[in-house]
């Protein structure tokens, strides 16, 4: 695959994330999805790249903002949709939800609602992976506010210790909720400025640049894969939206967003397009079919039966039953 036909596919899976977060953000307005949302429009780079240098079989955990790692695994927007709308076709036949996606068959193994409780559990995979000599590796994303709790600290301990197979990604948007990473923690990279502490390599890339993610990930990867342990890269990036769908994130400074706006990662990717010759009405050809998908997916997403209440006794033990097994 040519380098420009590989960013094309780059290119187009971020303009899908980024409608099928839109349409999230609009069928929450217009009281279709229930619960509350947190979008991640403005990290597409960071799970898009990530995700092209993983192999399938690679285990994958997100946080409660995990749409965009859903569907850079292959989930499709009409069942990420459909699982927010509560219907029978969701991709967790609607006992997910917006913050629980989880889509098994690309191995992204849940989005997880207690801030960095997946951390150890992706140690734990990659744990396995080394058990069964399986070359798999794990990757945990987080944010930068997972980085002051004790789970962060722990996981990266003892893989460091063990050497594991687990590449930590901290998507660092700069805040913590609501509350700037910068005014509550000392150093200036708060995931990869810690790296050193557990003698882990560590690298800080732009977040909002599908390729360098990706190279930064892909390193990664082979030293994980060569036995040479876990590695800590601090992807820096900025959300277009509030923490949630009811905060207008109005704490942050208008110049601010101004200066992320300007660099967004979907401007990126199109601007490295054509610094490669790929013509504008080639991207424009990209940016259609992204939406034509995406609002097919809407539709088929509203016309989809609603879930069945007995499902929520399913899947419930390792035999698909809701029964103890005697």
């Amino acid at each position: 695959m040519s380098e420009t036909t590989e960013l094309l596919d780059l290119y187009e899976r971020m303009a899908v994330i980024r409608r099928t977060e839109k349409a999230a953000y609009d069928l929450f307005l217009a009281g279709l999805v229930k619960g509350t949302t947190h979008l991640a429009s403005g990290h597409e780079a960071v799970a898009v790249g990530a995700s092209a240098a993983l192999r399938p079989d690679d285990y994958v955990f997100a946080t409660y903002r995990g749409h965009h790692h859903a569907l850079a695994r292959g989930a499709t927007p009409e069942a990420c949709l459909a699982e927010l709308m509560q219907k029978a076709t969701g991709l967790c036949k609607a006992k997910g939800g917006s913050m629980h996606l989880t889509y098994a068959a690309g191995n992204m193994l849940g989005s997880y609602a207690i801030v960095g409780a997946h951390l150890p559990m992706a140690v734990g995979a990659a744990w396995s992976a080394r058990l069964r000599g399986t070359e798999q590796v794990a990757l945990a994303f987080f944010g930068d506010g997972a980085t002051n709790i004790g789970a962060f600290h722990e996981a990266l301990n003892l893989a460091a210790v063990w050497k594991l197979p687990v590449i930590f990604v901290c998507e660092n948007n700069l805040y913590m909720e609501y509350t700037p990473i910068g005014a509550v923690t000392a150093a200036d990279h708060p995931a990869a400025d810690r790296a050193p502490a557990y003698r882990m390599p560590a690298q800080v890339v732009d977040g909002n640049d599908v390729v360098l993610v990706r190279e930064a990930v892909a390193t990664a990867v082979d030293r994980a894969r060569a036995g040479d342990g876990p590695t800590v890269i601090e992807a820096e990036t900025y959300r277009h939206y509030g923490h949630s769908r009811t905060d207008p994130a109005t704490y942050r400074p208008a110049e601010e967003v101004e200066r992320w706006m300007k660099h967004d990662p979907i401007d990126v990717a199109r601007a490295r397009l054509e610094a490669l010759g790929v013509a504008p009405d080639s991207i424009t050809v990209v940016d259609d079919r992204a939406t034509s998908t995406v609002a097919a997916a809407i539709a088929a997403a509203k016309a989809a039966p609603d879930a069945d209440v007995a499902e929520a006794f399913t899947d419930v033990w390792a035999d698909g039953g809701a029964q103890w097994r005697v």
